[in-house]
């Protein structure tokens, strides 16, 4: 069979939500019917005397089925218990059979009379009990004793009971009573103990004042989105989707959804609720994080993809009878979305009954976040995503660079920017950001590799300031190191290790740490990395705008008390020296906007090469975070030397190889400077005079015109 792909739309077709082929095949010979054990994610299917399940947690299309042999009877419902040592059958109305695996023992558990139907049951986690039986008197809450391999009856709950819903995921059954089925009690079964939750009823709209509407368990689904649990009502009269949120000590309603078929199915995808409207073969996708009921998107078609582009060709003649059977089997599911046997699992799943397919549903991110203009609203979608964070966090890097590229409004750059700060600082907060999961980021400008002593402290701020050792005043004077030449090492030392624009990492995750990525919330690092760095070449013409950018980030992290990376400093220092806005860059150092760092005041001195107040700054930050080392090579630079040496020999910096002084003060081509050096290094370095470099120099002083004796 081919594996070439293609969507069951065509190739022009549109999805927000789509299931992958292939599926997982769960149909076996003389399979009598399919169940879902949603407490141990297993689809189970029934033979005359055979349980065939497959494990569906996490979901692969290849996995491979368990077998366990029972003896033949009517089958209703089949679950395990949640260690999975025992199969409980429903045999009947009145009748559970269990099955020990471990030993083939078989023991019953019956009705105490023909009229108190057993409607189901469930295995729980319970403190309590360890499964529950759902009858029409109400609930039967038994322990398992191994010893008697039997059960043991703990407490009952009376009430009438018409039908009932459960699910696993929240431990919570709603039990249906009344003459419309509208009235509900509700009991939470968690290892924390068992829950009763407030009487409450639905509200049903009546096509006429004598109508009696009666609700069916169908139009009524557990969801639980985002930690909290929902019940969401089908009201088929008002064509309304009534959701009610659960408290400890009350039920209520959150409000409606408009639907637009009779049908209505449930998903919840990475906390996305899926409004499937079978009818119309639609979804509408809602995000309720902060109760909105506006949809995420425009309502669009479920689709297949991945499906071998043979499968939807009618010609099979070559194939396998197998395969050709598979293959119409794939046409069919494909023809039919939304077919009278797919049956919707919780929370994620739809099993095809006629063909044995199970699916899993997905979500097409990119394709939500390009169907919508509100970039601040898709934005904030993004980063609520969880199962495929790497892509969200993808999307939002994206996002954010190509509407900076296209110059959107300044407002809607500010709200995008306000979106990602805020999510990077919550999730720090509840500790959702992994540092494993961030990506690569370019390494910090004009810092050296720490290999000269250099410590790191804490400054007031609490932000790590580079400082140099104290020492005992003596200069090295090893001669490992080559000399060289002055104009070379000023260069190295004013352009340091800069990331240029072009050097910056692209816009997406490495794929070593794709698999990592366990958050979308996105990193100052991050954002200058992807976004601010990547677009400072395109937007040269256009400073003022980026720089607005910029502040506003700032602003927005000082508000969330989150580090700015250095580097967006120093981006909004080469800003502003680009237009020549030096008084305002006084302004924003002075005030502490411009936080100091080496960074920074490297490029306030790159940048005071055409101001000299800006290059002051400059000087005056490296004094301020205690960088003797940086600022002495600077005032060597500037032919300071007697001032540099002194200012050395004070902060007692001893990390300035005496070379440097000397090459500087002979490039000059000035004996008096040269010989002034030369007695300051014999006069506070012990055993100078008696080094290669004092022999080299002094032979140079002597051949220099109107040479000194030192």
């Amino acid at each position: 069979m081919s594996r070439n792909t293609s969507s069951s739309g065509g190739s022009g077709a549109l999805s927000h939500a789509y299931i992958q082929y292939p599926p997982l095949k769960c149909k076996n010979d003389g399979s009598r019917g399919l169940f879902y054990d949603d407490g141990n994610k297993l689809l189970i299917s029934s033979t005359s005397n055979q349980v065939v399940s497959w494990k569906i947690s996490p979901f692969t299309s290849d996995v491979v089925s368990t077998t366990d042999t029972i003896s033949e009877g009517p089958v209703l419902s089949i679950r395990y218990s949640l260690d999975t040592k025992l199969i409980a059958v429903q045999r009947s109305n009145n009748e559970v059979q269990f099955w020990v695996k471990e030993t083939g023992e078989t023991f019953s558990q019956k009705s105490k009379s023909e009229s108190d139907t057993i409607l189901g049951f469930f295995w729980t986690d319970c403190a309590v009990c360890d499964i529950v039986f759902v009858k029409t008197s109400g609930l039967d809450l038994y322990s398992y004793v191994p010893e008697l391999k039997t059960l043991d009856l703990v407490d009952t709950k009376k009430t009438n009971v018409s039908w009932y819903i459960y699910t696993h995921e929240s431990r919570l059954v709603l039990l249906a009573s009344g003459m419309q089925c509208k009235s509900f009690t509700g009991y939470q079964l968690s290892s924390a103990g068992i829950i009763r939750l407030p009487r409450f009823e639905m509200g049903m709209a009546k096509s006429d004042v004598n109508s009696k509407p009666v609700l069916a368990a169908e139009d009524v689904h557990i969801v639980t989105v985002y930690g909290r649990i929902y019940c969401l009502q089908v009201d088929r009269v008002a064509m309304l989707l009534h959701s009610y949120r659960f408290y400890r000590d009350a039920v209520i309603q959150q409000g409606s959804l408009p639907v637009y078929s009779n049908k209505i199915a449930v998903s919840v995808v990475d906390n996305v609720l899926l409004i499937h409207q079978v009818d119309a073969k639609v979804i509408i996708l809602y995000d309720i994080f902060a109760d909105s009921r506006t949809p995420v998107s425009a309502p669009l078609p479920l689709l297949i993809r991945g499906l071998p582009r043979g499968s939807i060709s009618s010609s099979q003649s070559s194939k396998k009878d197998a395969e050709a059977s598979e293959t119409t089997l794939l046409n069919d599911t494909s023809a039919n979305l939304y077919a009278d046997d797919w049956n919707f699992l919780v929370p994620d799943l739809v099993c095809d009954v006629a063909t044995g397919f199970l699916w899993k549903i997905h979500l097409d991110l990119e394709a939500i976040s390009a169907s919508s203009s509100e970039v601040p609203s898709v934005l904030e979608f993004l980063q609520r995503r969880k199962l495929e964070a790497k892509k969200a966090k993808n999307l939002c890097l994206d996002l954010i660079r190509s509407i900076i590229i296209e110059r959107r409004p300044l407002p809607i750059i500010f709200r995008a920017i306000n979106v990602l700060v805020t999510s990077f600082a919550y999730s720090l907060k509840t500790g959702s950001y992994s540092k494993a999961g961030k990506s690569e980021k370019p390494p910090v400008s004009g810092v050296p590799e720490n290999n000269s002593g250099t410590a790191t402290k804490p400054d007031t701020s609490g932000k790590s300031v580079k400082t140099e050792p104290s020492g005992s005043g003596s200069f090295s004077t090893s001669d490992s190191e080559d000399n060289s030449n002055f104009k070379k090492a000023k260069t190295k030392f004013l352009e340091g290790e800069n990331l240029t624009p072009s050097e910056s990492q692209p816009l997406n995750v490495s794929e070593q740490q794709e698999s990592q990525v366990t958050s979308a919330a996105i990193s100052p690092d991050e954002l200058y990395s992807y976004v601010f760095a990547s677009v400072e070449e395109e937007m040269v013409a256009d400073s003022s705008y980026l720089f607005a950018i910029i502040v506003e980030f700032i602003r927005s992290a000082n508000m969330e008390k989150i580090k700015v990376h250095p580097n967006i400093y120093v981006l909004a220092v080469r800003l502003l020296g680009r237009n020549e806005r030096y008084a305002e860059l006084g302004q924003f150092v002075l005030n502490k906007i411009i936080e100091p760092s080496k960074e920074v005041a490297l490029e306030l001195l790159e940048t005071g090469s055409h101001n000299i107040e800006t290059k002051k700054l400059g000087l005056d930050m490296l004094r301020q975070l205690s960088l003797h080392h940086d600022y002495v090579v600077l005032l060597v630079q500037d032919g300071c030397y007697l001032e540099a040496l002194r200012y050395a020999r004070k902060h007692k910096v001893n990390t300035v190889r005496p070379s440097l002084f000397l090459e500087a003060s002979y490039a000059s081509n000035d004996p008096q400077h040269l010989a002034a050096v030369l007695r300051f290094f014999r006069d506070f370095i012990p055993g100078f005079a008696t080094t290669s470099e004092h022999s080299t120099y002094i032979r140079a002083l002597a051949d220099m015109p109107s040479s000194i004796t030192v």
